[in-house]
């Protein structure tokens, strides 16, 4: 039975199919285990599309009697892995981004000096004279 407010938790629930990303299990499987009366759920549609709601703390363990814990240990070190990759992906395009803009600018400050260096000499030589 589910803790009292763990359905509102943030991270307590997820859908079928962010389990079958996470976890790698079918809709079917979790399926099975409703009807076990291994999993609770709730229903929900999204635009017209169905999909089930489980509790993490209850699919985690189910996953564990049913597959295994090394399939659950290695379907969470792929996810985290995947994750990474995708922040790692993500950062390298923002450092490029950056490093863009700062030539961009460091050109500009470039030209701003010449044009006042030029300036200045012009200035001095009308001085000398």
């Amino acid at each position: 039975m589910a803790e009292y407010g763990e359905w509102n938790r943030k991270g307590a629930t997820l859908s079928d199919v962010t389990a079958q990303k996470e976890y790698g299990v079918s809709r079917d499987f979790i399926v099975k285990g409703i009807r076990a009366g291994r999993l609770e759920y709730r229903e929900g549609s999204i635009w017209g599309n169905p999909y089930l709601r489980v509790l993490r703390s209850q699919l985690e363990p189910y996953i564990v009697d049913q597959l295994g814990s090394n399939y659950l240990v290695s379907g969470k070190s792929q996810t985290e892995l995947r994750k990474v990759k995708k922040e790692i992906a993500d950062l390298k395009k923002k450092l490029a981004a950056l490093q863009a803009r700062k030539a961009e600018i460091e050109g500009a400050i470039k030209m701003t000096d010449r044009t006042t260096a030029s300036s200045r000499r012009g200035r001095s030589r009308e001085k000398a004279m």
